[in-house]
C-alpha cells in the first residue's frame, strides 16, 4: 500500500510540474561542448522530428558563440526556434507540393484594396488589424467572399498554392507563416519552379540582433555562420522594424541605393544586398555618399535596431549571403 501511494505521489508531482511549465519560454542553456546541436521535441517519442544542426562554417568572421555577453546581459541564438522554423521547412517537402511567393514590391501589381477593417498607424499608413500596411501588400480573400480583402499578405512570404481553382482571376493559397487558406488575385502571385527545394535557411534575430544562415545536406543542417546584425528601427517617420514572418529572398543588387529620409536624393548605397520583403535587404555597412568604396565593418553590428526595415550585416558576410544563398531557393525567417 505504502508503495502505491509514494507511486501516485510522484505521478502527481509530475503532472503539476507539467501544468506550471506549459506556458514557460524555454531558458537559455549552456553552449554545447560539441559543433553538433541536435535539438528534439518535447515528446522523445517523435524521433522523426527531431532536426540535427551541425556546425560547419562556411564564413568564420566576427563569429559569435551560442551565447555571449552583452553589456549586462547574455544573448544567444535562439536554437529552439530556428529548429522549428528548420522543421516547418522539412516538413513542407515531404510531399509534392506547388509553393509561391506573394509579391508586390512598391506596388509593382498594383495597390491593394482596402480591407474590411483597417487603421492608420504611427506612419500615417494603412494597415490591416494585424498592422501589415496596406503599401507593398498584398489582398487576401477569404474563401466566402471575393468583393472584399479580409487582410494584408506581406510582399515576400512563402505560401502553398492549392490546385484546381476554377476562377481565372483568384489563386487559392494557403499561408504558411499564419494558419488560414485565401484567394488572391493571380498577378500577386510568382509561382516557385518544381526544380527548386528548400536547402537554404536565414534566421534573423530581432532580440539579440545576431544572424545565423544554414544549408541542407543530407538529414543534417549544417551551419554556415552566426554573425550580429543590426535590423531595423521603430523610428517614425521613416525608419521600421524589419518585420517577423517567413519570407524568400527575392533579387539580389550588387549595389542598393537609398534616398536621403524624405527626400529624392541619393543618399549613398548598401552592398550585396538580398531583399526578401517590401525595401527589407539583407546587406552590408551602408555606404553614404559621396564615398564610393565599401565599409568592411561596423561597431554597432549586435547593438541595437538602426536600420530602415533592413538587416545590416559585415560586407563579406553579405557578399557571402549574396554568393551562396540562391534567389527563391531561401528561406528567411525574422524571429524575435
Amino acid at each position: 500500500m505504502a508503495k502505491i501511494t509514494t507511486t501516485l505521489l510522484v505521478i502527481t508531482i509530475l503532472i503539476l510540474n507539467s501544468c506550471r511549465q506549459k506556458n514557460v519560454d524555454p531558458q537559455p542553456t549552456d553552449p554545447p561542448s560539441q559543433d553538433t546541436v541536435a535539438v528534439k521535441d518535447k515528446d522523445e517519442t517523435k524521433k522523426t522530428d527531431t532536426v540535427t544542426v551541425e556546425k560547419e562554417l562556411l564564413y568564420d568572421k566576427y563569429t559569435l558563440e551560442d551565447t555571449y555577453p552583452y553589456k549586462d546581459t547574455t544573448r544567444r541564438f535562439q536554437w529552439e526556434k530556428i529548429k522549428a522554423g528548420l522543421k516547418t521547412i522539412d516538413s513542407m517537402q515531404i510531399e509534392h507540393s506547388s509553393w509561391g511567393i506573394l509579391q508586390n514590391y512598391r506596388n509593382n501589381n498594383g495597390e491593394a484594396p482596402l480591407v474590411k477593417e483597417y487603421h492608420r498607424n504611427v506612419y500615417k499608413r494603412i494597415s490591416d488589424n494585424y498592422d501589415v500596411e496596406r503599401y507593398q501588400s498584398v489582398p487576401l480573400y477569404s474563401l466566402q467572399d471575393t468583393v472584399v480583402p479580409e487582410r494584408y499578405g506581406r510582399d515576400g512570404s512563402l505560401v502553398k498554392l492549392i490546385k484546381g481553382t476554377d476562377s481565372t482571376k483568384f489563386e487559392k493559397i494557403e499561408t504558411v507563416y499564419f494558419p488560414g487558406e485565401w484567394l488572391v488575385p493571380r498577378k500577386y502571385v510568382k509561382e516557385i519552379a518544381d526544380s527548386i527545394a528548400f536547402r537554404s535557411a536565414i534566421f534573423v534575430d530581432r532580440i539579440n540582433e545576431n544572424v545565423v544562415t544554414l544549408q541542407k545536406e543530407g538529414d543534417k543542417w549544417m551551419i554556415r555562420s552566426m554573425n550580429p546584425v543590426t535590423t531595423g528601427l521603430h523610428k517614425p517617420p521613416h525608419q521600421q522594424e524589419t518585420p517577423l514572418g517567413m519570407f524568400v529572398i527575392q533579387e539580389k543588387k550588387y549595389k542598393m541605393f537609398f534616398l536621403v529620409d524624405g527626400t529624392t536624393e541619393t543618399g549613398g548605397f548598401a552592398p550585396y544586398a538580398s531583399r526578401f520583403t517590401n525595401g527589407g535587404y539583407l546587406h552590408g555597412v551602408p555606404v553614404n555618399a559621396p564615398r564610393k568604396d565599401f565599409i568592411e565593418y561596423s561597431a554597432s553590428l549586435g547593438t541595437t535596431p538602426r536600420s530602415h526595415m533592413c538587416v545590416r550585416n559585415a560586407t563579406s558576410h553579405a557578399k557571402f549571403i549574396y554568393d551562396t544563398f540562391p534567389v527563391e531557393g531561401t528561406v528567411v525567417f525574422v524571429i524575435e
